[in-house]
C-alpha cells in the first residue's frame, strides 16, 4: 500500500460550520438532508454505476450507527425518507430497502476506524475509476490538486467486489488519518468531518483525476508541478474541513431548488 506524508493541519479564512441542533432529531433530519442532496448531486454528475456506490453519515446521536443508501435505487431519486440506519453488526434498524453489502463492508471499518469521520463517500465513477488502473497518487499539478496534497493515499490492491469486512479492515488502514484513498482499479473514497466536507471532496477528486489524465495524455510537453512547498502552503488555503463543507454549500443550494422532493 503506497500512501504519501502525514496530513497538514489547516486553518482557512473562511465562514466556520454551523453547529448542529442540539435536539437529536433535529440534527438526525438536518444530516439526511444533505445526504439525500448529496446523492441527487452525484446522479447529475453522473457519478452512479447500476447499484454501485454509496455514502454514508454517522447518526448525530449513536455514533455506531450510520445512514446510507438503499440498495438498488438510484442516486437521481434518493429522499430522506428512503435512507436506511444501520448499525456496525450491518443490522438495519431503520429503513424499508436492502442493504449494500460492499457499503457495509467498507463503511462500517472506516467509521469504526476513524472517530472523527462523520461522512464518506464511494462511487465508481469515470476518471476515479480510471486513474485509480495506475495506483499512484495524484500530482499537486493545479490549485485544486492541492487539496489533495499530502493528504490521500493509494490502497494499492485489488481482489474483487469488497464484500468481507476483513477487506474494509485494509481499506480503513491504507486511509489511515487523510481525507481520501484511491482503491487501486477501483474507484475513489472520501471521508470528512460533514456530509458536505465528503461529498464535496469527491466531486473535486474527481476533477482532480479528469485533469490528470487529461495532462498526461499530453505526450509532447512535460507538465511542470507545483513545488511541495507551494502545495504544502496551497493545501492549507483549499484542503481544510472547513473548505470543503463550504465548497458543497453552492451545490447544495443548486440542487435542493431543482429537486425540492429530496426532502420528502
Amino acid at each position: 500500500m503506497t500512501d504519501l506524508a502525514d496530513p497538514v493541519v489547516l486553518e482557512p479564512n473562511i465562514p466556520q460550520a454551523v453547529a448542529l441542533p442540539q435536539d437529536p432529531a433535529a440534527a438526525r433530519l438536518h444530516v439526511k438532508q444533505r445526504l439525500a442532496a448529496a446523492f441527487r448531486i452525484f446522479g447529475r454528475f453522473g457519478f452512479d454505476e447500476g447499484v454501485a456506490g454509496h455514502i454514508t453519515a454517522r447518526d448525530p446521536e449513536f455514533p455506531d450507527r450510520f445512514w446510507v443508501n438503499p440498495f438498488g435505487v438510484s442516486f437521481k431519486h434518493i429522499r430522506v425518507s428512503d435512507l436506511l440506519l444501520v448499525n456496525h453488526e450491518g443490522e438495519i434498524l431503520e429503513g424499508n430497502h436492502p442493504l449494500n453489502q460492499a457499503a457495509f463492508a467498507i463503511h462500517s471499518r472506516v467509521h469504526r476506524a476513524r472517530p472523527d469521520v462523520i461522512a464518506a463517500a464511494h462511487a465508481h465513477s469515470v476518471y476515479g475509476k480510471a486513474w485509480s488502473a495506475f495506483r499512484r497518487p495524484l500530482d499537486p499539478l493545479t490549485q485544486d490538486s492541492c487539496i489533495f496534497f499530502g493528504d490521500h493515499a493509494v490502497f494499492d490492491d485489488f481482489t474483487g467486489v469488497v464484500l468481507d469486512v476483513a477487506e474494509g479492515d485494509r481499506i480503513a488502514a491504507a486511509l489511515g488519518g487523510r481525507k481520501a484513498a484511491i482503491l487501486a482499479n477501483h474507484g475513489n473514497l472520501t471521508v470528512g468531518h460533514s456530509v458536505d466536507e465528503a461529498a464535496f471532496w469527491f466531486v473535486t477528486m474527481e476533477r482532480t483525476c479528469q485533469a490528470q489524465l487529461l495532462v498526461e495524455s499530453c505526450t509532447r510537453i512535460e507538465p511542470v508541478l507545483i513545488d511541495p512547498a507551494t502545495a504544502a502552503m496551497t493545501a492549507t488555503q483549499v484542503g481544510s474541513h472547513e473548505a470543503g463543507r463550504f465548497g458543497f454549500q453552492p451545490l447544495y443550494d443548486w440542487v435542493t431548488r431543482l429537486e425540492p422532493d429530496l426532502f420528502d
